[in-house]
């Protein structure tokens, strides 16, 4: 995406005609193996959605509280209306009355408190736009504005009437039922509404007046695939570390702090948007999944994703756990270190090409040139060890993503490889040589599993 990317809801193909960007689709596979959630979805097909809800009695014609004089709605928005309201019915879960009681939190930007005696009842404080509003923002969704395109989504650049710079993501898919695009819509919706992090993309508001859309803050930097492939600027070492903790930070926090396990599903170089100190934010929730607490793994069907971060056990069988968001972690970080993208022009998996050098301690090969050696080597060996450990093909031994931060910063215990030895030459043991799945046969279903995508 160009240097004004914002969320999207697929891969967001860059305007710039010049970007290659790792293909992102749908792998068309039996998936072995099922559970009972393969009948009963397991994302949450909603949000917490407020009063100023297009559901909400005696609230059809305006969105906010200073919003008067809205023209009589169409046929369209009407129709819009009646299908978030008629899937929200169906398929919403109401919150439990332990999830909307908590008390006050003063650093929660997307939330307000309203008094409740000892505990205090929070309501939303997300927009709900209208489509004039919208159009009004973004110029009547000019050419101009369109900042990236893809198969399922649109997204311009919009300026709010009070000057704040947002990011309009208008939900195309229109390959879908008005139905389905409905449902991904509020899934989306309902998860990103959850979010209250740092390092995650943050909602300001949504409309489903005419159309879907949501509205998020606006990354003036643009994606992290922009800037690390085709960007003028250099990004340097300290700037990619700080890239690589806040998004540890922020899959941590959807893994293990939000109130709901959250597996984001496309880790990738276009879904980390950079603000306006470089702090990165996780966006496009399109793909990600609720996981309950008490399962151990989800299986889905079909398998989507961005090829060339998709865990072996993902691509292969549809496993959906934290462990494929760390992999995927794994692919970014190596892009970070290395400058290649996670798929190149030549269709070559950078797992693939990177494995044997992280496994040599090959720095001079496999670090980006145009670095031109200004890094500290010691973050540098850090990173390529959080690297290596995150793309094992053995989901068991890649870490969890507090422990990656803990490997980033250099905190805690480090873990001494262990050695073989060759022709008197200590060389460290792959670890793929300890299990039945060997790394051989990973990086060939690697590659049959590109073949199958390519095609």
């Amino acid at each position: 995406m160009n240097e004004e990317e914002a969320v999207n809801n697929d891969k967001v193909i860059p305007m710039d005609d010049d970007e290659q960007s790792s293909p992102r689709g749908v792998l068309e596979t039996a998936v072995s193996g099922t559970d009972s959630d393969c009948q009963s979805s397991l994302s949450s097909r909603g949000s917490s959605f407020n009063e100023k809800s297009p559901c909400t009695e005696g609230d059809t014609d305006s969105a906010t509280d200073e919003d008067d004089g809205r023209a009589p709605l169409v046929a369209p928005a009407v129709r819009w209306r009646n299908l978030v309201c008629n899937l929200k019915s169906k398929s919403l879960k109401v919150f439990s009355k332990k999830s909307l009681m908590k008390k006050p939190n003063n650093n929660n930007n997307n939330e307000v408190a309203v008094d409740g005696g000892d505990w205090a009842v929070t309501k939303p404080s997300w927009r709900n736009f209208t489509f004039p509003q919208l159009s009004a923002a973004t110029d009547g969704f000019s050419h101009d504005n369109l900042v990236g395109r893809g198969g399922h989504a649109e997204v311009y650049k919009g300026c709010l009437p009070d000057g704040q710079l947002v990011a309009v993501k208008k939900i195309t898919k229109r390959e879908k039922k008005d139905e389905d695009r409905v449902e991904d819509f509020l899934s989306e919706l309902g998860i990103i509404a959850h979010i209250n992090h740092p390092n995650a993309a943050r909602l300001i508001g949504f409309s489903s007046d005419t159309d879907l859309h949501l509205v998020l803050q606006f990354a003036p930097h643009g994606s992290l695939a922009t800037l690390l492939h085709n960007g003028e600027e250099k990004l340097e070492w300290a700037v990619r570390l700080k890239v690589a903790i806040g998004i540890a930070e922020g899959l941590q926090y959807l893994h293990r702090e939000c109130h709901r396990r959250i597996i984001h599903r496309d880790i990738t170089a276009s879904n980390i948007l950079l603000m306006e100190d470089y702090q990165p934010q996780i966006s496009d929730f399109g793909l990600a999944k609720w996981l309950p607490e008490k399962w151990i793994h989800h299986i889905v069907f079909p398998i989507e994703g961005t090829f060339g971060y998709m865990a072996p056990e993902y691509f292969m069988h549809g496993i959906v756990h934290e462990k494929i968001d760390v992999f995927s972690f794994g692919v970014l970080l190596l892009e970070l270190i290395t400058g290649r993208r996670a798929v190149d022009s030549s269709q070559q998996s950078l797992v693939i090409w990177a494995k044997p050098l992280l496994e040599q301690s090959n720095v001079r090969e496999l670090v980006d040139p145009r670095l031109d050696n200004k890094y500290d080597i010691t973050e540098l060996a850090r990173a390529m060890s959080a690297a290596s450990s995150c793309i094992h093909h053995m989901p068991h031994m890649r870490p969890d993503m507090g422990r990656v931060i803990q490997i980033l910063k250099g905190e805690g215990l480090t873990t001494v490889p262990k050695q073989k030895t060759e022709g008197g030459r200590a060389v460290l043991l792959d670890s793929c040589d300890l299990d039945e799945y060997t790394c051989t046969t990973y990086l060939k279903d690697l590659n049959r599993h590109m073949e199958l995508a390519m095609e």
